[in-house]
């Protein structure tokens, strides 16, 4: 029944994508409804959420090896999405994130991966990978948008402004967005950052130095950004290569690492 439910939602999040990417290439400048890929993209959400509360929230505890963990952040992230496009014109990121979430639903029904990081009860520390895997999900929205956002900057400036980008908002509207996921995921890997120390006993002996130093560096790197827009104006290339600079710290301190111990190294 899971691989029923799990092929079935890697088909709606590819429907979604693709519909919004076929909306994007037809679009001639003025709005065009999003409702119909939105409902298709909610519709794989929940069927992916169905899979998750069997694999990730088991009774031994939260199981978050790495497929599972990359499958969960996968859905967060469109669910994220998705709740914004409601009220915000960032559907169009869909076309990256939807495809993506298809693609970890897969890998999980594949590769099976068991690693329980908090045992039943541990509330606080569930809410605190909680806090953990949000605030990555916002910087890899902010990621995909940096990215969307560079293609749009590179158009404009070699003068060739039409295609898709009469489909999306204007350059200021998209760096506004950007810098108001980068400024949500900034205060919430802080959180994480601060309410991790009360889990932390010994950083060598559970593997989290590399982690620790890493996601610091991430959370630098996007602060002297958000200080460069609020001093300096910083837009533009600029914003975008310090998006993806600290994006890329990111990445490789939870999947990066998680990579090496879990599935190189095949330390639980």
């Amino acid at each position: 029944m899971n691989a029923v439910i799990g092929g079935l939602a890697a088909l709606l999040y590819l429907l979604a994508g693709g519909w919004l990417a076929v909306r994007l290439a037809r679009a001639n400048g003025g709005a065009r409804p999003k409702g119909g890929p939105l409902m298709l993209g909610w519709g794989a959400a929940l069927l992916h959420a169905m899979i998750l509360a069997q694999t990730v929230f088991q009774p031994a505890g939260l199981n978050l090896g790495f497929f599972n963990a990359l499958s969960f952040t996968a859905w967060l992230i469109n669910v994220v999405l998705l709740a914004a496009a409601m009220v915000r014109p960032v559907e169009n990121l869909g076309i990256i994130i939807l495809p993506f979430g298809a693609t970890t639903v897969l890998l999980g029904q594949l590769f099976p991966t068991e690693r329980i990081v908090a045992d039943p009860g541990q509330w606080p520390l569930e809410l605190h990978i909680l806090i953990a895997i949000l605030a990555y999900s916002l910087f890899s929205l902010a990621a995909a948008q940096a990215l969307l956002l560079a293609v749009q900057d590179y158009r404009l400036r070699h003068r060739r402004p039409g295609g898709f980008l009469r489909g999306i908002p204007p350059l200021t509207v998209m760096e506004s967005l950007l810098f108001q996921m980068i400024g949500i995921g900034f205060i919430l890997l802080g959180i994480t950052l601060i309410s991790g120390l009360f889990f932390l006993h010994d950083l060598f002996a559970q593997h989290l130095v590399h982690k620790v130093v890493l996601s610091l560096i991430a959370w630098i790197v996007f602060g002297v950004l958000l200080w460069g827009r609020w001093r300096f104006g910083w837009r533009g290339r600029t914003a975008i290569r310090w998006t993806l600079s600290g994006f890329s710290f990111l990445a490789l301190a939870y999947f990066g690492s998680k990579l090496v111990l879990e599935l190189i190294l095949q330390k639980h």
